[in-house]
């Protein structure tokens, strides 16, 4: 990143205005992204041009579109953009912890030794138990327990996923989904959103991003190859293990988004005195589906269908709104 800049800073630029206020239900390694973004900027062509301007920090806007934009969850993407995005994972792959000189914020017990790939996910297991889940007992405890999601199941996620083979860690992303993946007007594939990167398991890396991607499935199957020839060319070893560890890094991630997914969309309901059917029955749905997919790494054996879903979140509304008039216009399941 640039000192001081003044009058040279020409076209357009946003300001990079710090999140700590919203709800983090993902470790932050780094304690300014910013500075990390300086740094790789010499190592990676992907990252917008970082900036400051009388103490505040700005990041040149890329002119073009997201690739969600362009192309949807859940459908294929063209060929040249997947190429550069496993660009991206050989630039990640060699990139390792010694390289990079930006002051962690992470707890060290929080920072699993070299290659330790079982240890690193132990310890993202810990943060979605005691930061996501325990933190948020207090307002979502009972709605978890109406979802019929107990304690133990954290148990019972560590038995699923354990096992892990040793990988060479190298920086992850840990957030490449389609919102953070900008297509310029030249089609060029810039990255942003770096505030979850962390060292770590590069192949934690790949199930993030097709958890989060939805690729076709003969898309997916083609990329993960592609990606096992690309990040082993960086780093022998990278994707040792892979056919074995993939599955269980994936169930974690939608262990994770369960709990995440609950908070995230019974804070979408309104909290004044009417609630709108239709915006009910869409997070009803939504929790529906996350509560599927987590069923078996959670090790829940009889989860709770749509209709017992809706009336638990209905409850959830009704106790936390800040309205203390009756239920107004809100409407049960049925």
């Amino acid at each position: 990143m640039s000192p001081e800049a003044g009058a040279e800073l020409q076209g357009r630029w946003k300001i990079r205005e710090p999140r700590d206020r919203l709800l983090h239900f993902d470790r932050r390694c780094f304690k300014a992204e910013e500075l990390l973004l300086g740094e790789l900027q010499s190592r990676m062509d992907v990252i917008p041009e970082v900036a400051r301007l009388g103490g505040v920090e700005l990041q040149r806007f890329v002119e073009g579109a997201t690739l969600g934009e362009l192309h949807p969850s859940g459908g294929a993407v063209p060929d040249e953009v997947l190429g550069q995005i496993l660009d991206v994972f050989r630039a990640l792959a060699g990139i390792t912890s010694g390289q990079v000189h930006v002051e962690r914020k992470c707890e060290h017990k929080d920072r699993a030794m070299e290659g330790d790939s079982a240890g690193f996910l132990e310890r993202l297991v810990c943060f979605t138990e005691e930061k996501v889940y325990e933190a948020n007992s207090a307002d979502y405890g009972r709605l978890f327990a109406d979802l019929r999601i107990e304690p133990d199941c954290f148990q019972y996620l560590r038995k699923h996923v354990a096992g892990l083979r040793e990988r060479p860690f190298c920086l992850l992303h840990a957030d490449l989904h389609r919102e953070n993946l900008i297509i310029d007007e030249k089609r060029k594939l810039w990255v942003i959103d770096w505030e979850l990167a962390m060292f770590g398991d590069p192949l934690y890396d790949l199930a993030t991003h097709l958890y989060l991607m939805r690729y076709p499935e003969n898309q997916e199957r083609s990329l993960i190859e592609r990606w096992r020839g690309t990040v082993d060319a960086v780093r022998e070893g990278s994707s040792e293990g892979w056919r074995e560890d993939l599955p269980k890094l994936l169930a974690y991630k939608r262990a994770q988004s369960l709990f995440t997914d609950v908070i995230r969309g019974t804070q979408s309901l309104p909290a004044g005195r009417r609630l709108d059917r239709r915006r009910l029955r869409a997070v009803t749905w939504k929790v529906w589906d996350v509560l599927r997919a987590a069923a078996g790494p959670l090790g829940l054996a009889d989860p709770p269908g749509p209709l017992e879903i809706e009336a638990a979140v209905l409850r959830w509304w009704r106790r936390t709104r800040t309205d203390p008039v009756g239920a107004g216009g809100a409407t049960g399941p049925g």
